[in-house]
């Protein structure tokens, strides 16, 4: 007999998902729903893949990384996420990825709300968007790119700043051509007045999906984070 304080004490555990179907209503474990999805040709084979946001439906209390993955872990209570990529074989989608850790839940924005705010597909690259934050807001874009068996991060954007006075720090990385841009100045004057700094981007191995635990995870330089 298990007892009631142990019954509680057991750890969420997130499904495995279907490894392919036909049917899209087949993909979606028990007590999940499709929070958000898109499609678009991910792997350049010329079919229309299938990217889904996944939601459990009741909150649980979830440790969750901000900084170093490896000391820095906050408990929220919250409904967990899953990203979830199919590519589309025929008439069958077969399972690309499970990512359980690196989409933001619904409590992680602050007082703006939900911070996912954007999935699409753009030239054959995955590209989400998350916007959080209080009177100092940010702005978070990624795009990963299918490449030799994992999905690797190519482009990110990090925005900081001030909804009152506009007070802003634009990051802007590109893991491909190896470069940083940073922009600093005003969001309500882009492009005005706003002063531009370009460096060499300096990193070990490119990040992907299946290694970067979630946003804010990554101290790309000192005291940069994505």
């Amino acid at each position: 007999m298990v007892s009631g304080n142990l019954a509680f004490a057991q750890k969420f555990g997130f499904p495995k998902l279907v490894s392919q179907s036909d049917k899209i209503h087949h993909l979606i474990p028990k007590n999940w729903k499709v929070l958000d999805s898109v499609r678009g040709d991910l792997n350049r084979d010329q079919q229309p893949d299938l990217v889904l946001i996944l939601e459990y439906n009741q909150a649980i209390d979830e440790d969750r990384a901000y900084g170093n993955y490896e000391i820095e872990l906050i408990t929220e209570t919250q409904k967990p996420r899953m990203l979830a990529i199919y590519f589309k074989s025929g008439n069958r989608y077969r399972l690309a990825l499970q990512n359980n850790d690196f989409i933001l839940r619904s409590e992680e924005g602050g007082k703006l709300g939900d911070p996912l705010k954007g999935l699409r597909v753009d030239k054959n690259n995955l590209a989400l968007s998350f916007e959080g934050g209080n009177a100092w807001r940010w702005k978070l874009n990624y795009e990963f790119q299918y490449l030799q068996n994992q999905w690797n991060l190519v482009t990110a954007n990090n925005v900081y700043y001030n909804n009152e006075t506009g007070e802003m720090v634009d990051k802007q990385y590109d893991f491909v051509d190896r470069t940083i841009k940073t922009v600093v100045g005003s969001i309500f004057k882009r492009n005005i007045s706003n002063e531009t700094e370009e460096d060499i981007l300096v990193f070990s191995q490119p990040r992907t999906l299946s290694d970067f635990k979630k946003p804010w995870t990554w101290e790309v330089t000192k005291d940069n984070y994505l």
